[in-house]
């Protein structure tokens, strides 16, 4: 899913924010930092060489962060603070396997993002003022959010939610005969809604899960309205196609083609779609 980004303005200073969940923003670091100078990547670097920084970072991460290597955080802790230790977002990064900070190139939009939890300490420690001109314009940015976007895409969630249930129902009613066990039952649920993922995004939810370990949750979490809408309409016509008793193979090439065809169609009005 491409990134959804945005502006917070906060004393005449822009600074950039995006996300690729609606859910979990990432602040620039390197706008924050221009608040205090004109050379950013100095400032984030002397900030992550406190000992109470890097304790914080470290906490943050082992609380998110199942991938992240805490042998190497602890010999950072160790060393923050001396006069001869130095850090970077890139060194963190690369040494703990980090989430919580992004360093993203390009020349525009580029530079160190993080998570806006730790954003807003590292905006404390430029300026507890500049921090509430932050927060107030972030307020602003997320109420905008909310009538603009997530509406949008939560509605489209649930109606993708609810034509899964029309189709659970197919699936109870024609496919799932009562000597199955409970164990089994579920296994044609799981095989069923796998088979909408292969025609709607081309890979099963495992396959996501194994191409994009660090993320949370699962491969619809992540669509785009687009998709959702699509993949709403596929649902329905699969419970059509159950109950008319249309073998599972028959079904996925169908569903494929529909897919397919109104993806075209939503990509011929300009509205953006993303592949996961």
């Amino acid at each position: 899913m491409k990134p959804v980004k945005d502006t917070i303005h906060a004393k005449g200073i822009e600074i950039g924010i995006y996300t690729t969940d609606f859910q979990n923003e990432f602040v620039s670091l390197t706008d924050i930092a221009r608040y205090k100078s004109n050379e950013p990547a100095a400032v984030i670097q002397n900030w992550m060489r406190n000992r109470d920084v890097i304790e914080f970072l470290g906490l943050w991460e082992m609380l998110h962060n199942q991938d992240f290597k805490p042998l190497e955080f602890e010999e950072f802790k160790n060393e923050a603070g001396a006069n001869a230790f130095t850090m970077s977002p890139q060194k963190w990064i690369n040494a703990t396997n980090a989430i919580g900070i992004v360093s993203k190139s390009g020349r525009y939009g580029g530079g160190t993002f993080a998570h806006y939890d730790i954003a807003m300490e590292f905006a404390s420690w430029i300026s507890a003022e500049f921090k509430l001109y932050i927060i107030k314009d972030y307020r602003r940015l997320k109420a905008d959010e909310n009538s603009r976007l997530s509406l949008n895409w939560n509605l489209n969630r649930e109606l993708s939610k609810l034509n899964y249930k029309i189709q659970t129902s197919a699936i109870k009613e024609n496919l799932i005969l009562p000597e199955l066990t409970q164990q089994q039952k579920s296994f044609v649920y799981a095989d069923e809604a796998d088979l909408l993922n292969v025609a709607m995004f081309g890979k099963t939810a495992k396959e996501w899960r194994t191409e994009n370990p660090g993320k949370k949750g699962n491969i619809r979490d992540y669509a785009t309205i687009s998709q959702l809408l699509i993949l709403a309409n596929l649902e329905s016509y699969n419970a059509i196609m159950i109950n008319q008793n249309i073998e599972q193979g028959r079904r996925l090439e169908l569903l494929r083609q529909t897919a397919l065809k109104q993806l075209k169609t939503i990509s011929s009005l300009d509205i953006p779609i993303s592949n996961l």
